[in-house]
């Protein structure tokens, strides 16, 4: 499956941004998806990921209460809804996804090794 992730930009403190995942090349639904960020010098870290359906969702502590991610299967996208932006937010956001079989434990979702299909990334920056 490929993925092709956009929606970055730039933002003021406070904003909004919505970023989208779409997938191609495999059926879909098949497939979990998580949402990584790698900031400037620091090591990528989990945001946020979906299972298949849609009916579990996971969130990194630092960013519960403001990001939503949700699917549409029929689209073969993903989102993430974040909100109240913060400048630490500021990012390269990488949409990732694996077959959900691999995803048998809740704890899978969170780790960037689970996820095999990556896209190319696209820059949040939030300005104070």
């Amino acid at each position: 499956v490929q993925l092709q992730a956009s929606g970055g930009g730039l933002v003021q403190a406070g904003g909004s941004l919505r970023l989208s995942c779409v997938a191609s090349g495999r059926t879909f639904s098949n497939y979990a998806t998580g949402w990584f960020r790698q900031a400037p010098g620091k090591e990528r870290e989990f945001v946020a990921a979906i299972s298949w359906n849609g009916g579990s969702k996971y969130y990194a502590d630092s960013i519960k209460g403001r990001f939503t991610v949700s699917r549409d299967n029929a689209k073969n996208t993903v989102y993430l809804q974040m909100n109240s932006l913060k400048p630490e937010d500021t990012a390269v956001y990488y949409c990732a996804a694996d077959e959900t079989v691999k995803f048998y434990r809740g704890s899978y979702y969170y780790s960037s090794e689970t996820y095999h299909y990556w896209g190319q990334g696209t820059l949040v920056t939030v300005s104070s």
